[in-house]
């Protein structure tokens, strides 16, 4: 994944944190008012619409931080810097999600039991105050998108929710036009469903990243091969292929050459570091450079470390 610095087509960092802000914002007013017309009107789907409003108002405040987190450079204590406050906050917002889906499959669960009666058009101006709010909520994440996961997991949060809102808009119209109350349980149940899965898919990607997986789009074993066929390298082992955050990959192995000085080692390891950075773009190259005699006697143990 080559490094994307200061390319035109971003948002400042700025900018980004100021369209973030305003949603948050937007979002804690809009679940107010939610929470307000559920009471009142007795609808568990526009309740629910409001808490996971509120979490996705919360959702957004933590992207916020840790937006800014990640850009505080390295020091003494994080020598690899800040970047992966943002997979932690993405990781955070992922399972909020979760969890709101399971407590909605409780409440719907709990309403196809006890029925309760709504009051159809409270429920769809409410509702279509929150759709707007959640488009426009859309509209201020979308871009940012595209360049974070931790701002991918508020903006999944903030589809969600605006499938919620026409969700509860037509379960609105059903009691409205036919008094079919059973439409809010089996609305919400979507909605659950779809959070979920949306859900534990997203996350994968995350928790790939925090247990130090290899980025899913380079295969370690073609990388191993290309560094092999490097003239002057015998073998390659104990290769380590991770990513600190999104955008950086980094790599670090033994490499056992036959060169016999240190400018001829120098020469191999350059022209290492050169291939990898054009071939799979992994510019964070840490290598270890071995002679035939003094290799690793687990040198058989290439992709990886025992311990």
């Amino acid at each position: 994944m080559p490094h994307d610095h200061g390319h035109h087509h971003h948002v400042s960092p700025e900018a980004g944190d100021r369209a973030v802000a305003a949603a948050v914002a937007i979002n804690l007013a809009l679940s107010v008012a939610e929470i307000i017309g559920g009471l009142l009107s007795g609808s568990v789907a526009l309740i629910a619409d409001a808490v996971h409003n509120l979490s996705d108002a919360t959702a957004l405040a933590i992207a916020w931080g840790a937006r800014r987190i990640a850009r505080r450079p390295t020091d003494a204590t994080m020598t690899f810097g800040y970047k992966r406050a943002e997979l932690v906050a993405a990781l955070i917002n992922y399972t909020a999600l979760i969890m709101i889906g399971l407590y909605l499959v409780w409440e719907a669960v709990e309403r196809f039991v006890a029925p309760r009666p709504i009051e159809g058009s409270l429920v769809i101006a409410v509702a279509g105050v929150a759709l707007l709010v959640d488009a426009v909520t859309a509209w201020l994440t979308f871009r940012l998108s595209k360049e974070s996961l931790n701002i991918r997991a508020a903006f999944l949060h903030n589809l969600a929710d605006a499938l919620g809102s026409v969700a509860v808009i037509a379960v609105g119209i059903m009691v409205m036009l036919y008094g079919w109350h059973l439409a809010d349980p089996i609305v919400t149940l979507g909605i659950a469903t779809y959070i979920l899965a949306m859900a534990l898919r997203e996350i994968r990607a995350v928790v790939r990243i925090l247990m130090l997986g290899s980025p899913p789009e380079i295969a370690p074993g073609a990388v191993l091969r290309a560094m092999e066929a490097v003239e002057g390298v015998e073998n390659v082992h104990h290769l380590h292929l991770w990513q600190i955050s999104e955008a950086t990959v980094s790599l670090e192995a033994h490499v056992v050459t036959a060169a016999r000085d240190v400018a001829e080692v120098a020469k191999v390891k350059a022209e290492i570091r050169e291939m990898l950075g054009a071939q799979f773009g992994i510019h964070h190259v840490t290598l270890d450079t071995e002679t035939r005699g003094d290799d690793c006697r687990d040198a058989g143990q290439r992709i990886g470390r025992a311990g």
